[in-house]
């Protein structure tokens, strides 16, 4: 990857789009290839499950997933065999007694992810994939060819449907990948994936100065719809909005990775002239949370189970607000069991007019990030692949109290090594450009009212 992404970025933007669709196609083949069209298929299917269905099937792949962890990864056995649990009683757990399971926490997966967190029994094709570690406690999740077309099945019938698109149509993204090199404003600022017809736009370079080439995106490739990180979207199309820009309409926008606000999604539909839906699941992949043609949240209880749990691990009462734990059903590599996300939301008890007996989340209570801005006007709020592949970072907040300044407070395991902070101001300034850059090393990171960590905060208002 690293010899992929060196070659990538000395090359002319001809060749970047062709290297673009080469990878396309290759994640097109693991997406969408193999047992993709019959779990689509029965994900479709299930969507017509009746509560007590759904409950079944739930307890079954419960099941299934604890019998396979006892027998085939050293982490559970450990830690099953420390509570005397045995197979019978693990065979005896269901869904109204997930209490006599052990928790898994973020720092467990970092510490063991890669190692006895591990099956010993493995799906073909499976690779670890890096999570975005946007507060650091950076993960490695591992990723089978089968677990990734049984999730994406779920995408696209639960996400992408729902919405009413599919994979066929051409869309546009906004993601952390970085397909324009550095941080120089040289035009354009997208890359074509011919495969699946997907224009990626670059998170980092959205300025009033770059409004224009953005647009010039949406004649060109005729985008149906486009997704991606929700802050990001909403700047964009707030951009055009500003700027008098008339986008053709599209037919929905899918957001995710931040919390979408009623401004946000306002701003995002008078841009675009649509309805823009909103999702939720973290690149774990163990649980997943979709809105629906009427505009509500619902679980996909075949992703996994979602427990909402108070500050003393009881679960919450309907219109509370509970700290998420998943188990999920789709990962038998590397499998995460009562695994505390990081996320709170609250349960809301109604039945939607979809019709689908699909539990219903009133509020998914994520983290709205602070804009950081740069010297030449460009707006950005994800800092995340500044920590990727920093296994010492275990916590990071991004803080700017000046357009010349950015501050990086970093909790590590030890101290930094010079080359790792040498990386870390690298990858900054290739998203900013020329900027003074301060690291400090502390011994922990404050928390907020709701016990998470604000990743990037800024005190310059626009």
């Amino acid at each position: 990857m690293a010899l992929y992404n060196n070659i990538y970025n000395l090359s002319p933007v001809w060749l970047q789009n062709v290297l673009v669709s080469a990878y396309g196609y290759n994640w097109k083949k693991k997406r969408y290839g193999g047992i993709f069209n019959k779990e689509y298929t029965a994900a479709k299917q299930r969507e017509n499950f009746t509560i007590q269905q759904w409950h079944n099937y739930q307890n079954e792949q419960l099941t299934k997933i604890l019998l396979h962890a006892y027998n085939n990864v050293p982490y559970y056995k450990n830690k099953f065999t420390k509570l005397g649990l045995t197979i019978t009683d693990l065979k005896q757990v269901n869904i109204d007694t997930l209490d006599k399971l052990p928790f898994l926490l973020k720092e467990d997966v970092r510490q063991f992810g890669t190692t006895i967190l591990m099956s010993n029994s493995r799906e073909e094709g499976g690779s670890f994939f890096a999570s975005s570690g946007s507060t650091g406690t950076p993960i490695q999740v591992c990723y089978s060819n089968n677990m990734h077309q049984r999730w994406f099945a779920l995408n696209e019938a639960r996400i992408k449907n729902w919405a009413g698109v599919n994979k066929e149509m051409s869309r546009g993204m906004i993601g952390g990948r970085r397909v324009v090199p550095d941080a120089d404003n040289n035009p354009p600022f997208y890359r074509y994936n011919f495969f699946e017809k997907q224009v990626y736009f670059s998170a980092y370079h959205i300025s009033p100065v770059n409004i224009n080439n953005y647009a010039k995106a949406f004649n060109k490739y005729s985008i149906d719809y486009m997704t991606g990180y929700a802050m990001s979207n909403y700047i964009l199309a707030r951009m055009f909005l500003e700027n008098n820009i008339q986008i053709p309409p599209l037919k929905a926008v899918l957001t995710s990775s931040e919390k979408l606000t009623p401004t946000m999604r306002e701003t995002i539909s008078k841009a675009y002239n649509c309805k823009v839906f909103d999702a939720w699941s973290g690149m774990e992949y163990c649980s997943l949370i979709s809105e629906c043609e009427h505009g509500n949240l619902h679980i996909s209880p075949d992703a996994g189970i979602i427990e909402l749990l108070d500050n003393n691990l009881q679960p919450v009462k309907v219109g509370e607000i509970g700290n998420v734990y998943c188990t999920g059903f789709l990962n038998f590599d590397q499998p995460l069991i009562r695994y505390k996300i990081g996320d709170q939301m609250i349960l809301r008890n109604t039945t939607c007019g979809c019709g689908r007996s699909m539990p219903v989340i009133d509020e998914i209570i994520g983290r709205v990030e602070d804009v950081v801005y740069g010297k030449d006007g460009r707006e950005m709020v994800r800092f995340h692949g500044i920590f990727v592949g920093l296994k010492t970072v275990k916590l990071a907040q991004v803080i700017q109290n000046s357009l010349n300044e950015i501050t990086i407070k970093l909790v590590p395991d030890k101290a930094l090594a010079d080359d790792e902070k040498e990386l870390i101001i690298k990858r900054v300034k290739s998203q900013l450009g020329d900027i003074d850059i301060i690291i400090e090393e502390v011994m922990d990171i404050p928390k907020t009212a709701n016990g998470k960590i604000k990743a990037v905060i800024s005190t310059i208002k626009k």
